[in-house]
């Protein structure tokens, strides 16, 4: 089937590189923010032959291991008719490394909050509008967060996936109704329990959330057959399916899988593989001491950026981190990865201690893999919009990954006698 795209939708182009300011709204709402190891390894983690690109995802989480007596996370229960109900924070998370402390929680004031959601409603009303006219004041209101209760519309109009639907009526039924390939089938079988177990939309085995996203998981295997399925979807699929029903959920899924990450579920992970040579060049030149560091260790991207990238940080943030750069994301497109990528980078190695502190590739693995489990968003946004990096630069390290992948290629093996005419 062609691919539909809105002609008013950044989701169209949201692979290119654009030039575009990184000043924060003036509006009367704003509030101050707080201070390879080798392509073997990467083909390594698509499934059905395209392994699986979530070499670390969750166990499978047993009944007893979820129930309250049993659960080790700082999870508040509630006494219902004399059973212990575990209480879930107002993302539907009941534990896990997800699970926000509503306590702990930074909320927006209600006036605030309000009056962004009645400017949001008003962009709705005039989308084509806003979006060919004013798109820097809708990229301004995304990085400022959109509000929750219209971040389901909000990203489905960003993407495009709302023109998407509305031009394939039924179509969604249709993938669903098909056979699909059995070993895709099989694959995510397997996969759907490990998504967010501690969510209540997705506890439940055969349940609504664990059914819904098999539909959309599979049905994507049917609009796409040469990709099939890669475990990496999973996290994606799921996080749309948090915020809308199993069909808006599905051309979201769609718009994000072929035109915000192209490549990425594809046999081989080669846009991947350049993509995290991009990350490497770009690195290089907003902070080389770490780069030299990474390659004086041979700890090379994809080792630690695949999972970042592939399921756009889901798997990685807090969750009202995850959902700030999503909503960013959704709006400018990929090199919001890239910003947020070199932010971490810098978080986990960025001063001369943490790289004392790890001596080899071992010890800076494990360094990258261990987040921080209190990141502040608005850090996350402010930092990554901070960084001394223009699009036009992003865009030359692209095309020169890109150039230099097809010399290779293209390159006789070394070693190779010419054969004598």
């Amino acid at each position: 089937m062609a691919k539909a795209s809105s002609p008013l939708s950044p989701g169209s182009q949201v692979n290119t590189f654009v030039d575009d300011p990184t000043s924060e709204d003036e509006s009367e709402d704003d509030i101050e923010m707080p201070d390879s190891r080798s392509v073997e390894h990467a083909n390594n983690i698509h499934t059905s032959n395209k392994h699986s690109a979530n070499n670390q995802s969750e166990k499978p989480t047993s009944n007893k291991e979820r129930s309250p007596t049993n659960r080790t996370d700082s999870v508040k229960d509630t006494i219902q008719n004399g059973t212990t109900v575990p209480q879930a924070d107002r993302y539907g998370f009941i534990g896990g490394k997800e699970f926000t402390d509503p306590e702990a929680e930074r909320r927006l004031p209600i006036e605030i909050l309000r009056k962004r959601e009645l400017k949001w409603l008003d962009m709705f009303q005039n989308w084509e509008k806003w979006m060919s006219k004013r798109f820097k004041k809708v990229k301004e209101r995304c990085r400022k967060g959109i509000p929750p209760s219209v971040r389901s519309r909000a990203w489905q109009f960003l993407c495009g996936s709302k023109y998407a639907m509305e031009h394939n009526p039924g179509k969604f039924e249709e993938y669903c109704r098909a056979a699909g390939d059995q070993r895709c089938i099989d694959d995510i079988k397997k996969d759907l329990h490990r998504q967010f177990p501690l969510h209540e939309m997705f506890m439940a085995r055969g349940g609504y959330g664990q059914e819904d996203l098999y539909r959309i998981l599979k049905a994507y295997t049917v609009h796409n057959p040469m990709d099939g399925y890669c475990q990496a979807q999973a996290p994606i699929a799921a996080v749309l399916l948090m915020h809308m029903p199993a069909e808006e959920a599905f051309w979201c899924f769609v718009a994000i899988c072929e035109k915000y990450i192209p490549g990425y579920y594809s046999p081989g992970l080669e846009a991947v593989q350049i993509d995290g040579e991009v990350l490497f060049g770009l690195l290089k030149r907003t902070n080389p001491l770490i780069y030299k560091h990474l390659k004086k260790h041979k700890v090379e991207p994809i080792l630690f950026m695949t999972e970042w990238f592939m399921c756009v940080f889901s798997r990685n943030l807090p969750w009202a981190c995850v959902l700030r750069v999503w909503d960013m994301f959704l709006c400018e497109g990929i090199k919001v990865v890239f910003r947020v990528g070199l932010v971490l980078v810098r978080l986990c190695l960025g001063s001369s201690e943490k790289l004392a502190a790890c001596p080899g590739m071992y010890e800076t693995l494990e360094k990258m893999r261990q987040l921080p489990t209190d990141l502040d968003e608005s850090f996350i946004v402010r930092e990554s919009l901070r960084l001394n990096l223009t699009e036009r630069e992003m865009e030359k390290e692209h095309q020169k990954q890109v150039q230099r992948r097809k010399a290779a290629r293209e390159r006789p093996p070394s070693g190779k006698a010419k054969k004598k005419s």
